[in-house]
């Protein structure tokens, strides 16, 4: 493995196992998404930074491969039961991109967007971690796309639906708005070791 950043210790932030209650460990990676996966082009692909921003942004694909990355080793949570450890994960962090933006003082919520139409939030408290990453490489290659490349969020201290696949645009909010699955029944929180699955 690379030299990069360990945060596998972040279950003991929140008082739990590495292996949250309900999850098996696994070595594969399996594919889920609520469709297809989309089709993208580095020409025209686009990630905008919108809302309770100083600055609207909008990037494109060789912009954003641009900015500081880092490498970190994280694991994966997913809400139907597996957990997969120490990926490779190198991309911006979430505090980098806001702090191109500039957020007002009066944000409070976030929501992700992706190419298929794909939506999720999260408190802005829970998105302004180093380890919350837009992620476009896993484990030394770019990303593959049915993992949700060319760019994807990852959310260690969450399950994985909280980490947008194929995401690109970030809205920040002054009131809290519920994404996709969300909307559907699954957990606002999404807290692995509190087995936030469902509400």
């Amino acid at each position: 493995m690379t030299d990069a950043t360990d945060v596998t210790d972040l279950h003991e932030e929140f008082g739990g196992e590495r292996l949250p209650p309900g999850q098996r460990q696994t070595e594969r990676f399996p594919v889920l998404s609520k469709s297809g996966t989309p089709g993208w082009s580095p020409e025209t692909w686009e990630f905008t930074v919108t809302g309770a921003v100083e600055t609207d942004l909008s990037i494109t694909w060789s912009e954003f491969t641009d900015l500081p990355a880092e490498t970190q080793r994280q694991d994966f949570h997913c809400v139907t039961g597996w957990s997969r450890f120490d990926n490779e994960f190198a991309g911006v962090t979430f505090p980098e991109l806001a702090g191109r933006a500039g957020v007002d003082d009066d944000a409070v919520h976030v929501m992700f967007r992706s190419l298929d139409g794909y939506s999720t939030n999260l408190p802005l408290d829970d998105c302004m971690r180093e380890e919350v990453l837009f992620v476009h490489e896993f484990d030394g290659d770019p990303l593959p796309t049915e993992h949700g490349g060319p760019l994807r969020v990852v959310t260690p201290h969450k399950y994985a639906y909280k980490g947008a696949k194929w995401v690109t645009g970030v809205e920040f909010l002054t009131e809290p708005e519920r994404g996709y699955w969300e909307r559907r029944g699954y957990s606002n929180t999404a807290n692995p070791w509190n087995e936030e699955r469902y509400n």
